[in-house]
């Protein structure tokens, strides 16, 4: 695994990366849309950073969140996070979470698996 960033890292960066590491969600404006995520995953993807995070609350282009908590999983480009701060709620997740399916060539900062 390769853990020299790739890119430079955008300014979201170091909030996400303090979420992850302390299970906190963030309050994120991503493409327009207010979210809240739990980070779990931060790396790169083609040369770009990546973020995996699971959405806990606040809409998606498509609308509400999906009811089946295992489908609010987001795979987002860090640059691309407008806005990002630390939330004052629970961190979340869904138990179908895996390394593996992540959608990253480079892990930099990940959550263990939880089985």
């Amino acid at each position: 695994m390769n853990l020299t960033p790739i890119s430079p890292r955008p300014p979201a960066w170091a909030v996400l990366a303090q979420a992850l590491s302390e299970h906190r969600p963030v309050r994120a404006r991503y493409r327009g849309v207010e979210r809240f995520l739990c980070p779990h995953l931060l790396g790169w993807k083609n040369g770009r950073p990546k973020l995996l995070a699971y959405q806990a609350g606040g809409a998606t282009s498509r609308g509400s969140l999906p009811r089946d908590t295992r489908q609010r999983w987001r795979s987002m480009f860090v640059d691309e996070i407008e806005t990002v701060t630390i939330a004052d709620r629970p961190w979340e997740t869904a138990d179908n979470y895996s390394l593996d399916t992540n959608n990253i060539d480079h892990i930099e900062l990940a959550v263990p698996e939880l089985n």
